[in-house]
């Protein structure tokens, strides 16, 4: 399930970084109305692996932007 959704979730992520600029992983989850964190990360390492994101960490959550 998730190989098959991994694009359309990194989709979803990029969309929202686009439209909203640097957001938390709380605001992203939110955003994007992903269900479940494992979705997030999902995406996020999609995008990462793409070289299309900066991720940090910020007061015990993640905060992320695209390049």
């Amino acid at each position: 399930m998730f190989q098959e959704n991994a694009g359309l979730i990194a989709g979803k992520i990029w969309n929202a970084l686009d439209a909203n600029g640097k957001l938390s992983g709380k605001e992203l989850k939110k955003a994007t109305k992903l269900k479940t964190e494992k979705e997030l990360y999902l995406g996020l390492g999609w995008l990462l692996r793409e070289d299309k994101i900066n991720v940090e960490e910020v007061e015990k959550d993640i905060v992320v932007v695209l390049k």
